[in-house]
């Protein structure tokens, strides 16, 4: 998160982490991709396959023998081609170690659309500006502008760990203003925080409807997920939701409202992790599978973006070798920082933080058979989590929680595109949608993990070979004392026993 940059200007001044600018020309030719199999969840398999696409568009789909005049062709010979991959749950501007990089990084791992889910407004818009001038390689970003918080904000910019990206909203009769501002800005969608009370939550939503922005939202610790996640368009995270499966969630639920009340004074960061240690707790305890089926009933209809490698950060993915060469891709400077979070991450042992993890699976077992439509988000650039790398293991956690391949690959193409209401532009490969593909040498369906061999990227139009590719994560070779001191206090911070996020 952007603790990172409140540390940086205590220690040193200045850092850049940049990438060469690419060319963002798109060709205008007539491209085919010919003889391949392609993969979406609209179509299934479809195999002897030749995708024609001229500019930013795709143009014809079918039969390689009915394909006829184009100008330049992509063997696609024993490949697999799929839908370019979305993450729904990044934090572009949230650590300012990636700056630069981090959209590159992201498109290098076939991430050519991203749902940024909080961020100030200042720092966002430079960035997507440089984006369309091409400064560079071009993804499709949508985003939300700041958290939606309640009085006690907790990202309030009050702490290293807590950077500034949320707001208070205490004031129901503003929240058309604030919501009306945001689409001025650009917003495609809000983001709204836990710390709202609930006629804030309800005259924010009800702004939103009126602007015909849909809405994303942690659930209101103030509320229970049954109650509010009908309003929403997606729901953030299952660990708010774990707090209404319970056999006492209106006793939770009064308890959550009184610590709210805020007596000691406490800053909003604190506050919100007290009333998580205490209630997650609670809930743990008194689980209870009939209740918790009422609340996913009442889900059916939104979105869940459940994180869920956020929550396997313990279970040994840094010991993988796909991980370990993930990080080597890194800038110097930063590997450094996500290897010591690696390493620490790897000697933990909680036994709490497994129970919780394998709650969640089951939640999204329970709520698969219910019905329930899933998203794939990261929450990245929490550390060891690598920025596009992290959307694969989440693919493998929604596998490993009962989604099919296919479905999976849905979580990452059709679903986010749905959340906008444009799956008649994106998500799948037909006719008339944008040109975002990821050609693959094996086939995702045998195994998931197989959505990261990328052999080239069509990227709006553009077409990125390997050599293009490694270009992306092209890194400087020299670190900088400020980082040197930063990884050497993060392996301090954490080893004393405190959490960053």
């Amino acid at each position: 998160m952007r603790y990172i940059q409140s540390l940086a200007l205590l220690l040193v001044t200045g850092l850049l982490v940049s990438c060469s600018p690419q060319n963002q020309s798109v060709d205008l030719v007539r491209t085919a991709i010919v003889n391949t199999t392609v993969i979406d969840v609209v179509n299934g398999v479809r195999q002897n396959q030749t995708i024609v696409f001229e500019g930013d568009e795709i143009v014809a789909v079918g039969p390689t023998d009915t394909i006829q005049e184009v100008s330049k062709t992509i063997d696609g010979s024993g490949k697999f081609v799929i839908p370019g991959l979305w993450d729904m749950h990044v934090h572009l501007t949230a650590s300012n170690l990636f700056d630069s990089s981090i959209l590159p990084l992201l498109l290098s791992y076939g991430i050519t659309s991203v749902r940024d889910t909080g961020g100030m407004l200042e720092d966002l818009l430079p960035l997507i500006e440089e984006s369309k001038k091409g400064k560079y390689p071009g993804q499709r970003i949508y985003y939300s502008g700041p958290l939606l918080d309640g009085e006690f904000v907790v990202y309030d910019g009050s702490s290293l760990f807590r950077p500034s990206t949320g707001t208070a909203n205490t004031m129901p009769e503003k929240a058309a203003a604030t919501v009306a501002e945001l689409k001025k800005n650009g917003a495609s969608f809000i983001k709204i925080y836990e710390m709202v009370q609930p006629e804030v939550f309800d005259a924010l939503v009800t702004a939103a409807e009126k602007e015909n922005l849909p809405v994303a939202a942690h659930v209101p610790l103030s509320t229970r997920a049954s109650l509010a996640g009908p309003r929403l368009a997606s729901m953030e995270h299952l660990r708010n939701i774990l707090l209404d499966c319970t056999s006492n969630t209106e006793e939770l639920l009064g308890l959550r409202q009184e610590m709210l009340t805020n007596k000691e004074g406490m800053l909003g960061g604190a506050l919100r992790s007290s009333i998580h240690r205490e209630q997650r707790k609670l809930a743990m305890q008194h689980q209870d599978r009939d209740q918790c089926q009422e609340t996913i009933n009442a889900l059916v209809g939104t979105i869940q973006v459940p994180t869920l490698s956020l929550g396997n950060r313990g279970e040994g993915f840094s010991l993988r070798q796909d991980w370990l060469d993930a990080v080597s891709r890194l800038p110097e400077p930063v590997r450094s920082i996500w290897q010591a979070a690696g390493s620490i991450q790897r000697g933990s042992s909680d036994s709490y933080r497994a129970a919780h993890s394998a709650a969640q699976k089951e939640l999204v077992k329970r709520m698969l058979e219910t019905g329930v439509v899933f998203g794939a988000g990261t929450d990245i650039p929490i550390p060891p989590s690598v920025p596009g790398h992290s959307l694969h293991l989440e693919l493998e956690a929604l596998v490993a929680a009962g989604l099919s391949p296919l479905e999976a690959i849905g979580a990452a193409t059709l679903t986010p595109a749905k959340f906008f209401s444009i799956e008649h532009e994106i998500g799948s490969v037909d006719v008339g949608k944008k040109a975002d593909l990821l050609i693959l040498s094996l086939d995702p369906l045998e195994n998931i993990s197989n959505t990261q061999s990328i052999e080239s990227i069509i990227a709006q139009g553009r077409h990125l070979d390997e050599a293009d590719i490694t270009k992306l994560t092209a890194q400087s070779s020299e670190g900088t004392l400020m980082l040197d001191i930063l990884s050497v206090l993060y392996k301090l911070i954490t080893a004393l026993g405190f959490s960053l996020f």
